[in-house]
């Protein structure tokens, strides 16, 4: 008798060596979550748990042809979009996923703790906001990166001013993006809010205790927990709310497989349960 099949999720992202971020982490996600990952390398990382050193990028025809050979194959629930490593990459990303226009799209492809080469970052965001914002269903991004994304649009004359959080995702709606969650904005009282927007204006609004502790992998591990939550057939909003109280867990069981930062630990409902 064949059983059925779990939600299938294709990520694209890096494989990390520590396994706290990129594919590895996606993939420990989606089953925690009771989805089957399946996977397309866009590069490979160097690192440990102290830092990410090197990033290496993989071929554009290499991730295409990873990506259609799954794709051709399976019935896919949904799609997230990790680091993607060259600008090459995003613009294959982008006419796979524009094949796929019903299916939710979880973009979250900056991380500050990845290093990119000074030639290659500018054009890397710029074909990430033309190409794959667009297309997405959910852009999760950290308050620090959403305001260096702004960056790029924001007018010369106008530099110095502060443009609040709202005025920055207003841009990112209106260029086609249907919701941006922003993370890790702090609060008084140590601690955390996560705000959910679409063109509406505030969908939802979080507070979360800060845990102590320098982690690796949290954002990361909150795209593909909404990834998967979204693969079950919740909706956009709760399945932001339901993947916050699986990520705020895993990092509150985090562990230290290192001398460096602390890496989440996914299938912490194993050990609470011993």
């Amino acid at each position: 008798m064949q059983n059925k099949s779990p939600p299938l999720i294709l990520t694209f992202g890096a494989s990390d060596p520590v396994g706290a971020t990129g594919i590895q982490a996606d993939l420990a996600s989606f089953a925690a979550i009771g989805c089957h990952g399946v996977s397309t390398l866009t590069a490979v990382l160097v690192g440990d748990t102290s830092q990410i050193d090197e990033i290496h990028p993989l071929d554009a025809d290499l991730v295409n042809q990873q990506a259609r050979t799954v794709l051709e194959d399976m019935v896919i629930a949904a799609i997230k979009i990790g680091q993607v490593g060259s600008a090459e990459n995003v613009t294959v990303i982008a006419e796979i996923v524009s094949d796929y226009p019903e299916m939710p799209i979880v973009l979250a492809p900056f991380n500050a703790a990845i290093p990119a080469a000074e030639s290659d970052a500018e054009d890397i965001v710029a074909a990430i906001s033309e190409l794959l914002i667009p297309q997405a269903s959910l852009l999760v991004i950290s308050s620090s990166e959403l305001s260096r994304l702004a960056d790029t649009w924001k007018n010369p004359d106008l530099a110095e001013s502060s443009i609040d959080i709202a005025t920055e995702v207003a841009v990112l709606l209106d260029s086609g993006c249907q919701y941006v969650l922003v993370t890790d904005i702090s609060l008084p009282a140590n601690e955390v809010a996560n705000i959910l927007f679409n063109d509406t204006g505030v969908v939802q609004h979080n507070q979360w205790p800060r845990i102590p502790g320098v982690f690796m992998g949290a954002g990361n591990t909150l795209a593909a927990a909404i990834t998967a939550v979204l693969a079950t057939g919740l909706e956009m909003p709760e399945a932001v709310l339901e993947a916050q109280e699986y990520t705020f867990a895993a990092v509150s069981n985090a562990h230290a497989p290192g001398m460096g930062k602390l890496v989440l630990n996914h299938y912490f409902w194993t050990e609470e349960s011993e």
